[in-house]
C-alpha cells in the first residue's frame, strides 16, 4: 500500500469509526440505571476518549508522516480493544440479570461490541499492509454489514411506539429482508473459492445494494420524523441519525465493489480493499 493511501485510508477509517464509539458509549450510559455508577463512569470515560481520537484525526492529513499515522493507530487499536471488552463485559452482567430494569438490549450490546472489533481488525490490517483480497472481502463486508443492517431494523422496530404500527410493520418487513440477504451472503461465503465468479459476485453486491438503499432511506425518513417529534418512539435523535451513517457507510463500500466488478478504474485512494 502506497504511504498516502495507507495515512488516507486510517484516517478514514479512524474518523467514521471513532465517532461511532463514541456515541456507543453515549448509548450504553442513557441504558444504565441510575445506581450503576461504576459502569456510567466507564460509559464517560471512553465516550471522552473516542471523542479526543475522533478530533486528533481530523487534525492529520494526507501529508503527515505515515510513521506518526502508524503509531496512532496503534493507540487507537488499543482503545477499540479496550470498549470491545467493555462491552463484552457490560453483555455479561445483562445475560447473568445482574442489571435488572437496565434498558440496553442484549443483541444491541453484542452489536456494538461486533463493530469494535471490526475497528480493531481494520486498524491491523492497515498497519500489517495485509488487506483482504478483494473476492474475499466483497464476501466478508456484505456478511458484516447485512448482519449490522438486519440488527438495526429489529431495534427501530422495538423502540418505536407500539402504536406507530405501519412503521413498526416496515422495520419488521427489513428485518426479514436483511436476514434473507445475510443467509444468502453466509452461504455464498461457504462456497469459497468456487463461488467467487465476476458474475455471481457483481449480482450479489447489485442486489444488496438495492436493499441497502431502501433501508437507508426509511432510516433517513425515521431520523427526520423523530428530530421533528412527528412520530412516537423512545429512539434518541441521535441514534436515527447514528444508525443512517452506517447505512450510508455501507452504501459507499458495495459502490466501489461494485465499480471494482465493472473493471472501472477506481482512484487507489477510494478502494476500501
Amino acid at each position: 500500500m502506497l504511504p498516502d493511501v495507507f495515512v488516507e485510508r486510517s484516517l478514514d477509517e479512524i474518523r467514521f469509526w471513532s465517532r461511532i464509539m463514541k456515541e456507543h458509549s453515549f448509548f450504553l450510559r442513557l441504558g444504565f440505571r441510575s445506581e450503576d455508577t461504576q459502569l456510567i463512569s466507564e460509559a464517560n470515560q471512553y465516550q471522552a476518549i473516542f471523542e479526543d481520537i475522533e478530533r486528533r484525526a481530523h487534525s492529520f492529513s494526507v501529508n503527515t508522516d505515515p510513521q506518526t499515522i502508524r503509531e496512532f493507530n496503534v493507540e487507537v487499536h488499543n482503545a477499540a480493544a479496550h470498549i470491545w471488552a467493555f462491552k463484552r463485559k457490560v453483555l455479561g452482567l445483562i445475560l447473568q440479570c445482574k442489571l435488572p430494569g437496565q434498558n440496553n438490549f442484549p443483541l444491541l450490546v453484542d452489536h456494538i461490541s461486533r463493530e469494535a472489533n471490526y475497528f480493531r481488525n481494520r486498524l491491523e490490517e492497515l498497519n500489517s499492509g495485509r488487506l483482504e483480497p478483494l473476492h474475499d472481502a466483497i464476501i466478508d463486508e456484505n456478511v458484516f454489514f447485512l448482519k449490522i443492517m438486519a440488527d438495526h431494523a429489529k431495534f427501530i422496530g422495538h423502540l418505536l411506539d407500539p402504536s406507530e404500527r405501519k412503521l413498526v410493520e416496515q422495520a419488521r418487513e427489513f428485518s426479514h429482508e436483511f436476514d434473507t440477504l445475510m443467509y444468502q451472503a453466509i452461504d455464498l461465503s461457504s462456497m469459497r473459492p468456487q463461488s467467487q465468479t465476476v458474475p455471481l459476485l457483481s449480482q450479489f453486491v447489485d442486489e444488496n445494494r438495492v436493499s441497502v438503499k431502501s433501508l437507508r432511506d426509511f432510516k433517513k425518513t425515521a431520523r427526520d420524523l423523530i428530530e421533528e417529534c412527528r412520530i412516537k418512539s423512545i429512539i434518541h435523535p441521535l441514534l436515527a441519525d447514528h444508525v443512517f451513517r452506517e447505512a450510508e457507510r455501507f452504501l459507499f463500500i458495495l459502490d466501489m465493489f461494485e465499480r471494482s466488478l465493472s473493471g472501472e478504474k477506481v482512484n487507489k485512494r477510494e478502494i476500501l480493499f
